[in-house]
């Protein structure tokens, strides 16, 4: 997102540079002209009426009438001059200035010192310099490196604009600026030089901790995450709100870590990135957990030493400001590539360990830390130190999930917003249908949707054989086809393996009789129960009969009509040559994923297949069978749902090692009969009327 843009109209003058009529005049921040001046500068619909004048290329300052300035002349004081490099009597260009929509500051940093150094010291009250500053200067233009004197309680000082920030715009190469507002939160900053002490800070910034008054999350790009945030909010914010004297009566101390963890491209950086930029902190420090190691394997001192100086500046100023000290941010991203438990890597190096314990005494060790806020992700929670989650470390940990359909019409809403304003979008494109036909997208895979479908719009655009031609802007639009071309194109990491299902029912599926009715009928039973039902979270399957009778078909199309986002089948032919340990971890995983969805169906294609059962010895893989029985009796997390159906040909077998008691009901898929063959063969057609019957009876023999 691009900063406004600052507009300045096709009024463009040369002014002479004059002296401010009077000594007292000089402590306004304002311009003076003759009255018949000021009104070509003012900013149209404003009330009071504002004239704003963009003044060389420096600053904006607002404009007052003067009967003393003559025709042509603008008057600025001695610093306001300085800043412009000019002296009284040069030209000046002079513009009106016409400030876009959404300019008012959220946040004004003034750094602080005497118009006169001297041996001096002055104590000043934070909240009411605020005060006065934001009367005596409202509606004025500040923008950052900006110089402004003033008079407060007798003395004269200077403030210099250090930041400028207006809600809900993003850092651009644009000078940074804003109008004070009465809303306008204040921060001071002085030397210890200077000789002024700046109290009351922190109750200053009670209630201003953030930016902005409210979160509109389209607005930061973050679509489908307002629950998860609003328990951020809760968890960590809510405490540094109030007064640093309300949470010591209370007797707590400030959340100092959470962690986001989920599947990938769910938001998790988003988030922390604009949490960052929302609080009135220092600028987050954001560093990936691969670049915290030392470049050289085994170089543990220099890998601690990249921890330390993460916490060096919060530690700093914890020291010099104790309770007034700023929150310091410190995004980690892929943390679990550095906080793997302890002794879990076997690397002979021990670098590992020593950054978790250098990272647990930083957290909340002897010398504990207030002022620090540390955000970490994962996608691989289960890696961490244990030692790293508990409370007073990362003790708030959310999980940024898949969105939901409302979440999906979010992000879906956020990343077509721009095309949609510039009527790139056509009108057959409906954002619910697209929402609908996601079903466990996550955000980064529904931006790569858009980003497909736009690519089909601009290729129509394009001809191959003159690539120079012009092209039409207006003539582009992306339509609903190319959503749907963009659907086939972007496929989910978690998403129903479609192409699978298919392959196991190459042939469709025929009607083969009331008795294999009745079974798809019951499964579909099963189905619904797993969704509507909130006391059946885990529903287990088992569909046996003899080998070619049907069973992974039958479990395919349930598995396709059941319309569920994640639908995964697990067989035998994707394990071949792999090793029983990594034969575990990969069904484990698809369990796994199951769990982040919130209906799911599991097939377990051929299970003697999967045990490795030979009916020679017999032989079968105990470490198999123990994973998988463990698999089908756990619950899966709150909130989600899972259908497991598993089918087999050799269920004298499964019962022998326990594996049918593991399942909660048993469908016998039959061989066809005499009538069944004759509905079959009738529907595909390979046989003449005449020769139908007996070839039935033959296949029933």
């Amino acid at each position: 997102m691009a900063g406004p843009s600052f507009q300045s109209s096709s009024l463009l003058s040369a002014m002479i540079v004059a002296n401010t009529p009077a000594a007292g005049l000089a402590f306004t921040n304002l311009a003076y002209c003759c009255p018949s001046d000021v009104h070509r500068f003012a900013v149209p619909g404003t009330t009071p009426e504002l004239s704003l004048a963009s003044v060389g290329d420096s600053f904006v300052l607002s404009l007052s009438p003067h009967e003393s300035i003559g025709p042509g002349h603008i008057a600025l004081n001695s610093i306001q001059r300085r800043h412009a490099k000019v002296s009284t009597g040069d030209s000046i260009s002079v513009a009106r200035f016409v400030s876009p929509d959404n300019f008012d500051l959220a946040l004004l940093s003034l750094e602080l010192e005497f118009v006169k150094r001297g041996a001096r010291s002055e104590q000043i009250d934070a909240v009411l310099l605020a005060n006065q500053l934001r009367t005596k200067f409202i509606n004025q233009v500040m923008t950052v490196g900006q110089r402004v004197p003033f008079e407060y309680h007798g003395n004269n000082y200077i403030f210099t604009v250090n930041q400028a920030a207006v809600e809900g715009r993003e850092r651009s190469n644009a000078p940074e600026r804003g109008m004070i507002s009465n809303d306008t939160y204040i921060v001071f900053e002085a030397s210890n030089a200077s000789g002024i002490k700046v109290v009351n800070q922190r109750q200053a910034a009670s209630s201003n901790i953030f930016r902005q008054k409210g979160f509109d999350l389209k607005s930061l790009g973050i679509g489908g995450l307002s629950a998860e945030f609003a328990d951020i909010f809760r968890r960590a914010f809510a405490s540094r709100v109030f007064p640093p004297h309300v949470t010591s009566k209370l007797g707590i101390k400030h959340v100092k870590g959470m962690l986001l963890y989920g599947p990938p491209g769910t938001g998790k950086t988003l988030i922390a990135r604009q949490i960052g930029k929302m609080l009135n902190s220092k600028e987050p420090k954001i560093v990936n957990g691969p670049e915290v190691m030392s470049k050289f394997v085994g170089e543990t001192g220099e890998t601690e030493k990249n921890v330390r100086d993460l916490f060096a500046d919060a530690e700093q100023d914890q020291r010099t400001h104790s309770d007034e000290s700023d929150l310091h941010v410190i995004i980690f991203d892929e943390i679990d590539a550095i906080c793997k438990s302890r002794g879990s890597t076997r690397d002979g190096t021990g670098v590992h360990d020593s950054i978790v314990n250098q990272l647990l005494t930083k957290i909340d060790g002897v010398e504990s830390l207030n002022n620090v806020l540390l955000i970490g992700m994962t996608n691989r929670k289960d890696l961490l130190d244990e030692a790293l989650l508990r409370p007073g470390r990362l003790e708030v940990q959310v999980e940024i999930s898949l969105p939901d359909k409302d979440g999906r019409i979010e992000i879906f809403e956020i990343y077509t917003k721009k095309m949609n304003e510039n009527s790139f979008l056509a009108n057959d494109v409906i954002l619910e249908d697209l929402a609908n036909r996601t079903k466990n997208y996550s955000g980064a895979e529904i931006e790569g949707v858009v980003k497909s479908a736009v690519s089909y719009a601009l290729n129509r655009q394009l001809s191959f054989d003159d690539l120079t031609k012009p092209v039409d802007e207006e003539s582009i639009k992306v339509t609903k086809e190319d959503f749907w071309n963009a659907l086939h194109e972007i496929v989910p990491v978690f998403g129903a393996s479609t192409d699978d299902l298919e392959r196991c029912r190459l042939n469709g599926m025929v009607s083969c009789g009331d008795r294999h009715k009745h079974i798809y009928e019951r499964a579909m039973l099963l189905v619904e129960q797993v969704k509507v039902s909130k006391g059946s979270p885990l529903v287990t399957c088992l569909l046996e009969g003899p080998s070619g009778s049907g069973k992974t078909t039958l479990a395919a199309t349930i598995g396709i009509d059941s319309d569920f986002p994640y639908v995964k089948i697990v067989s035998a032919e994707t394990m071949i040559g792999l090793h029983e340990s990594t034969k575990c971890a990969q069904i484990a995983k698809v369990f796994e994923d199951a769990y982040k969805s919130p209906l799911s169906i599991i097939i377990l294609d051929d299970l003697e297949r999967l045990l490795d059962h030979v009916a020679v010895g017999p032989r079968f893989s105990n470490l198999m069978l123990q994973t998988l029985l463990v698999l089908l009796k756990r619950l899966p997390p709150k909130g989600k749902k899972l259908l497991v159906i598993g089918t087999t040909s050799q269920v004298s077998f499964l019962d022998s090692v326990d594996v049918c008691d593991a399942f909660s009901v048993t469908y016998q898929v039959p061989k066809l009969k005499t009538e069944d063959a004759k509905k079959v063969l009738k529907q595909l057609k390979v046989f003449s009327e005449e020769d139908t019957v007996a070839a039935a009876e033959a296949l029933n023999d």
